[in-house]
Formats: C-alpha cells, structure tokens, sequence
C-alpha cells in the first residue's frame, strides 16, 4: 500500500518552510551569550559592564529551566535583545532592562523587587514592557490595555519603546517555529503597530527588518515571488547602475565635492506596497533607479543637487527638502528625482553622514538621556513629544480601544508643510484638513473655529491642505463642534478633541432639556425645581439609579427617564400631600431650531417652524419633534399616549429646516432639471431627489429640501405647483 502526500497548502510553501529553518539556526535563535554582548558592550565603563553582568546573573537565574520553542534556554532571547540595542549604543540602564524584560511576567519578581536590586530607572523600564495580569474579555481589548500601559510609560522614558522594539525584533527572527495562526497574527501586529512606530522614531534599520520579516510571515507566497523577481532583474540592472553611480561620483570629484555615492536596492516589502497602492506593476516600480550621495557637510548637499541636476535633466515637482524641513521623525534629507542616461528615472537622496546615522537608528544615534532639552538632538526631541502627544491621546480616549483607534491614525503620517498667518512652519498628515490645523495649533482654537481662510481666501473646513499654502483659523465664542467634523479630520489630536468637546455639549444640552421637561411636568403641581427640597430627596435620587441633580436632569434630557415619572417620585417624596396629583400634562416645551445632539427633527414628517408640532423621548435621542399629524405620532400616541409632549416654536426662530415633497409628474424630459431650479428660485435648497417610475406616464419624485419656516416652504410649492409637468404634491407625512 502506496501513501499519498498531501500537497502542501499556500500557509506551508517554500517560504515558510525557509523561515522555520532559519528560526531553528543556532544563530538565529540563539544569537547572543554574555561572552559576545560582553563584547559588543565595550564602550560602556567597567562599572556599568559589571551592573549589566548582573543583570543577566538574576535573569538567568529568574529564567531556569524555562525553555524556548526553538528549543534554546530562554536566556537566550532576553541576551538576544540585549545584544540588537548594543549594537544600537544604547545606555547600560537600557541594557539591563533589555536583560529583565520578561522577569516580572515569567518569574516571582516583581517591580520594587527590581526597584530595590537595579533602581527605579530599570524597574520602570522593565514595568513599561511588562504586560498587564488581569484577565481580558478578548485579545483586542487585552491588545489596547497593554499597549496604552506601554505608551504611558513610554510617555515618561522613551526608552521603553526601545526595549519594546528590540524585544519585538527578536521574536520575529525567530517567529518560524510558531504556528501558523500565531505567525500571522504576529506578523499582522508588527506591521500594523511595532513597524510604523519604529518609522515614527525614525530608527530604519529596525523599521526594514520587521517589515520585510512580517511581509514573509503573513504573505510567504507573495514575498516569495517578488524576492524571486527582484533577484532576476537585479542582473539585468547591475550594469546601468555602476555605470550611473561612477558618472555621478566623477562629476562630483571634478567640482571638489567629496562623496559616497551607493546605489539603493528596494526592498521586497516597500515593493508590494507601492505596487498596491499605486496600482503598478513590478516593472513599472523597478524601471526606478535609487541611489544615496552621503557627504560631510549641509552646504555641500545642496552643492551636490547642483551638480546632479546638471549632469541629468530633473523631473519637475519632484524635489523634496528635508533638511529645512526634517519629516516628524526627524529624518533630514534632499530628495530629488531625475531623468537618467538612455531615459532611465533615478531617485537620489543626498545627506550627510550625521543625517545617515539618524535616518538609520532614530532616536537611538547619539543617544543621551535627561540631560537637558537642549542637549537633544531633533529625533530625539520629536519622539519626548511625540510620546507626550500620546499621552494627551490617552487622556481624551474614552477607553483603550479608542485609544488605539487613534494611535493608527497617527503613525502613518505623510507629511504637509503649511504655514500660520505668522509664517510658522506647521507640519500635519497628508490629507489633513483647516479642522486638524486649528486643533494642532489649540484645543480651543479647534473647539471655537467657525471658516477658515487658505491662502487668504475662504475656503471649507473640510478642503485637504497642500504644502506651502497658508493657513487663518476665524473663531467665533458662539461656536459649537460639530459632529460632521469627524468624518474628514485625519489627525488623531482633532479626533479626540471633537469627541471630548462633543460629549461635553450633549451633556450641557441634555441638561439644559431635562431642566425644561422637568418643569414643565411640575407645572401642573405649581411646582418647579426650584421649590424642591433636594436636601430630604437623596433617597429619591438613590432610588432613580442618578447621585445628584445634574445626573438626574442628564438622563431626562437623554430620554433615558420620562419627566413625568421622575415629577411623581420627587413630589411624593418632597411633600406626601402631592401624591395624587397628576402631572402628566404641563406647558408646551419651546423649541427655537438649531439645536444640537439631545434635540431631533422627525425625518418622517419634517417639521419646519409655523407647524403644529409635538415631541417624544427617545432614549440615547433625547427630545424628537414631529408634525401633529405624523402617522407616527398616531401610532405612539395609540400605544402611550402620555409619552407625547407638547411643543412649540419659539417666536424668532431662524435656521435651515429639511423637509421633504412627493410629487406627481408627468414623465418627460428635463423634468427634474426644472423642478430643482424652480426650488432653488424660491431660495431653497435641495437635499436629495429620488424617482420611483409607477407607469409608462407617471413618476413620483421625493425631493428633500431646506427651508427657512412654513410661510418660505408654501412659496415653494406654488412654483412647483405651477410647473406644466407636476399634477399634485403633497409633504411627506401629512
């Protein structure tokens, strides 16, 4: 009997396989002893080699007899990591975290244990990357907590996202003996959160690996097939790139500019990204020639722009500087790009070799800590600030996963530069809007903005900025946020903002609306709030589910406690003589238009100022106006009829109302057309219009307009009623 073999499925290709292979390679899963980090860690003082020894001794000995899946003693993963930030320079109080970072989760020892044997500095360190014990209804919210502890911690020493990142680098070196669920996820994680973090520190070398190793873990096919690709094109290109590269070092010695002109390769991972994003093909993206021109002096690297400029024809409006205006990461470099010999595009970079060594470790080159901002370089200063921008983040979420909703917005930024009406460079994420400006400038500024001006023309809130336009916020005390705002602010500053600001009106209006229904159920007793004795009233309040007044006319106004119920608890308990009056009824509530969050108008009848209208509570809706006649309104009032509350317009109401018409029409060309203009003539404005055929003569059109009261709303229908074409209309709900 002959077995069968299976064929292997995508998850278990050839890719795959390569990666569980080098995950089980000595050098690879065992990178690191305290021999070689001893080695690697010779710039640091005896003394501080001596405290980092130490800490391996206690981690090793935390970690006996607890193995790895490699099959290596777990020791060997925290030296690993260790030994990736030693390689970076990092401190020795950044080492000896690296050394605990798992002790606290997989030993007895906990944070003043390691306060009390290493310092506070490493026990905070090592506390920062720990996760948290407590038990988590599902892995996302478990995922939000952990990383918002980490974030807050990161908040007060940068160098927890370090040990993070390193820690990080290391599993996914090793990540080939996991199991197939666990390697995507993984790798899912990495590129979403721990690649583009390492991009917002600006640390590339680390950014490079982890997207390349978690493009390999989570698409082993595709990157597989482009590595393939790469590799064949890579002989046909050799040639034309050497022959490119001495040109330019040729031209660049002839004027006296001393260069190291090195030719780029893409990577697989930045490959699949440009070729889905830009809906190109793998030819298209590598007919592009990259090249770096590192140079000893900021002056000379606009020098070395002349002289290739001359020597290529440049491409217009491709010409980027970030040396006078280094990206957030505080990445300094000119970009340009051109249009070689036989017609081949190249992509040049040039920077000097102080601008090389941040490009490549962030935040980690030139590495000092707590010695003064100004003794810090700018990566390192944008990413304290960055990390302070996190922390304001977290205050503004209303819970961990909202947190992390914002955290994604904020680490893909592509960058525009635009300027205050002061000339002050502001740097935001592509596609940002005057919204996310005004926020970035203030939270106040943002909260009382009302237009804006774009190179000092009105423009809307939500147009996407370009770089090098101006930028004027007008701000009015009367502002009120508006929700519609969420769905175009792209910074997750602004999103936050809108959300604390808009919570923080719906409670003032709801409180403000529960007060008025509150009265209003009174009034039949010749009651009001203000004769109520709150002090002999706290069962009451206690009875109800609120803690004090505010609470109690919050939930009212929210429709989440009728008025009138609430009225009959508070006069009975305030006075036992008023148990048997009734207080259903009371005055109309007033209504003036243009309320916000707690107050509704029926879009099933569409009331406009002059109607005769009436109201009921919605809970989570708060207040909801309908016209009297509603069929709706009929069938609540059917069903409870003490639940409907009478209201009235206020005398001076202005605003903007939709309701909307059916009409009746003769089905010919242009008609629509000419209904909308005949609207627009009678100066309103039209929603939407939606056409139901009902024969091959007739169709209904429904047409949602604005308009400003009833009197406005009947000059509409008179023209429209004057059209050849229409037969009859009616408004919708009446």
């Amino acid at each position: 009997m002959t077995s069968q073999v299976r064929p292997e499925s995508t998850t278990q290709s050839y890719f795959v396989r390569q990666l569980e292979e080098a995950a089980k390679r000595p050098e690879v899963a065992a990178p690191a002893t305290i021999a070689s980090l001893t080695k690697r860690i010779s710039y640091l003082t005896p003394e501080q080699i001596a405290d980092v020894r130490r800490a391996h001794a206690y981690a090793q000995a935390a970690h006996t007899d607890q193995w790895r899946r490699t099959g290596h003693p777990y020791i060997t993963h925290p030296t690993a990591v260790a030994q990736i930030l030693a390689e970076m320079r990092m401190d020795h109080q950044t080492l000896m975290a690296a050394l605990l970072h798992d002790v606290i989760e997989d030993s007895a020892a906990n944070k003043s244990t390691l306060r009390d044997e290493f310092g506070s500095a490493v026990a905070e360190i090592v506390d920062g990357v720990s996760k948290l014990s407590k038990i988590f209804s599902s892995r996302a919210e478990a995922q939000a907590e952990n990383f918002q502890k980490m974030a807050l911690a990161m908040a007060k020493d940068i160098r927890v996202i370090m040990v993070k990142m390193a820690d990080r680098l290391h599993n996914m070196r090793t990540i080939g003996v996991m199991s197939d669920k666990q390697r995507k996820r993984i790798a899912r994680e990495t590129l979403e959160f721990y690649a583009p973090i390492a991009n917002r520190l600006g640390i590339n070398t680390i950014k490079m690996e982890l997207e390349e190793l978690g493009f390999k873990a989570l698409y082993p096919l595709r990157a597989d097939r482009i590595e393939r690709a790469v590799a064949r094109a890579r002989g046909n290109r050799k040639e034309l790139m050497e022959e490119i590269a001495s040109t330019m070092t040729a031209a660049l010695n002839r004027d006296g500019i001393d260069a190291k002109v090195i030719s780029r390769e893409k990577h697989a991972y930045s490959i699949y990204r440009k070729m889905k994003s830009q809906h190109k093909s793998f030819n298209e993206i590598m007919d592009v020639f990259g090249f770096r021109i590192v140079v000893d002096r900021v002056d000379a690297c606009y020098r070395t722009l002349g002289v290739v400029h001359n020597l290529f024809s440049p491409v217009a409006g491709r010409f980027k500087d970030y040396i006078a205006i280094p990206k957030a990461n505080g990445y300094q470099s000119l970009h340009t790009s051109l249009f070689g010999m036989h017609g081949v595009p190249i992509e040049v970079q040039i920077r000097t070799k102080q601008m090389e060594a941040v490009a490549e470790t962030g935040i980690a080159g030139h590495w000092l800590y707590k010695s003064g901002e100004s003794d810090f370089e700018p990566s390192q200063r944008r990413a304290r600030q960055w990390a302070q921008d996190l922390l304001e983040l977290q205050r503004q979420a209303g819970n961990p996963l909202e947190f992390i909703e914002s955290l994604k917005l904020d680490l893909f930024p592509d960058e525009v530069y635009v300027f205050t009406p002061k000339g002050e460079i502001m740097e935001l994420p592509s596609g940002a809007c005057a919204i996310d400006f005004a926020y970035t400038v203030h939270t106040d500024i943002g909260n009382s903005c009302v237009a804006c001006r774009i190179d000092r023309n009105l423009a809307p809130l939500s147009q996407r900025l370009q770089s090098g336009q101006s930028v004027e916020i007008i701000t009015s005390t009367d502002a009120r946020v508006n929700p519609d705002w969420l769905t175009f602010v792209v910074t997750s500053r602004a999103r936050s903002a809108i959300r604390v600001a808009l919570k923080n009106q719906q409670s003032g209006e709801s409180i403000a609306l529960g007060r008025k229904l509150l009265n209003r159920a009174l009034g039949n007793a010749n009651m009001s709030i203000n004769d109520l004795d709150f002090r002999r009233l706290r069962k009451v309040f206690t009875d109800m589910g609120v803690r004090k007044l505010n609470d109690l006319l919050t939930a009212i106004g929210n429709g989440e406690l009728m008025a009138y119920v609430a009225a009959q608890k508070l006069l009975a308990a305030d006075n036992p003589d008023y148990e048997a009056v009734t207080v259903e009824g009371g005055g109309p509530v007033s209504i003036r238009g243009g309320e916000g969050l707690v107050i509704h108008y029926g879009r099933c009848c569409g009331p406009v100022p002059g109607d005769q209208i009436v109201g009921h509570m919605t809970p989570g809706k708060g207040f909801v106006v309908h016209n009297e006649t509603c069929a709706n309104i009929s069938e609540i009032r059917r069903r409870a009829a003490r639940e409907i509350i009478p209201a009235r317009w206020e005398t001076e109401t202005e605003g903007e109302f939709r309701t909307t018409l059916v009409l009746n029409v003769n089905r010919r060309k242009g008609i629509l057309a000419e209904v909308a203009a005949e609207v627009s003539a009678a100066d309103a404005g039209v929603e939407n219009i939606s056409v139901e055929e009902r024969n091959a003569e007739i169709s209904t059109l429904a047409i949602g307009i604005t308009v400003k009261n009833r009197s406005h709303l009947a000059r509409v229908m008179r023209r429209l009623r004057n059209v050849q074409a229409v037969i009859n209309l009616s408004r919708l709900g009446h």
